[in-house]
């Protein structure tokens, strides 16, 4: 009778424990893909204020454009998000659960603002196409990552490894402006950051405890939903590198 009183509550306290991890996983992709949304809405705000017109290939700014895109302030818009990222990730625990919504989704706006030149340089088809491919592909590997019993722990040294040295290849090739290793650099990084996806979404899951109190678990959300949006921008980034038509 006992043993059977126990196999009875262990079997609640799993079910338990299983409900209470789909719902912090819900969390994290709720915040991601809302991020995502303002990320986008912010792009194409930016693109309407920024643009007068585009003909036969000439794009004519706006004094607001020229200003984001041909003044020194265009490096402030490609650095602010991502020294907000450090930041973020370095404060998020001594943060209260309604600034870190509030700063991740600025930075999640900034970022909007940072793309907004793809809208430019790229047709609308090609951006769509690169956004849906990246959608789907983001989400077979985050699936597998959730799912999959193998632990995809010794990975994450090697695909670091893969981040740093792709970086590198990015500052040399500044300088090189090599077709070649433009191509290569950009098959890497739809590569890693796919990888990244499924590894990330396994390391989120693990960071789940039952016993978490509700401002610890918000956060651990919004931290695991930055990890899951910076693999999602990349990967786009990289693909509509290779596939994108330009404008």
């Amino acid at each position: 009778m006992n043993d059977h009183r126990y196999m009875n509550s262990t079997v609640a306290d799993q079910a338990a424990i299983d409900q209470g991890l789909r719902s912090y996983m819900l969390g994290v992709y709720n915040y991601m893909t809302t991020a995502l949304a303002v990320t986008g809405l912010a792009a194409y705000g930016t693109k309407m204020l920024t643009v007068s017109a585009q003909l036969g290939g000439i794009t004519l700014l706006t004094p607001l454009g020229e200003a984001l895109y041909l003044s020194p302030l265009k490096w402030v818009v490609v650095l602010a998000p991502l020294a907000m990222v450090f930041w973020l990730s370095a404060r998020i625990h001594a943060m209260s659960v309604s600034k870190a919504q509030g700063v991740f989704y600025t930075f999640a706006a900034l970022m909007g603002v940072s793309l907004s030149s793809l809208l430019i340089v790229y047709t609308g088809e090609s951006v769509a196409r690169a956004f849906f491919i990246t959608a789907a592909a983001f989400a077979s590997l985050s699936i597998y990552g959730y799912t999959t019993k193998r632990d995809l722990g010794p990975l994450g040294a090697f695909l670091m490894i893969g981040v740093v040295g792709l970086l590198l290849a990015m500052i040399v090739n500044m300088f090189m402006g090599s077709m070649g290793m433009s191509l290569l650099i950009s098959v890497g990084g739809v590569l890693i950051f796919a990888a990244l996806t499924a590894y990330d979404t396994q390391k989120i899951k693990m960071m789940y405890l039952a016993s978490d109190s509700y401002s610890v678990a918000q956060k651990k959300s919004i931290h695991g939903a930055l990890q899951l949006y910076l693999d999602f921008i990349n990967m786009f980034l990289f693909l509509i590198q290779l596939i994108g038509n330009r404008e």
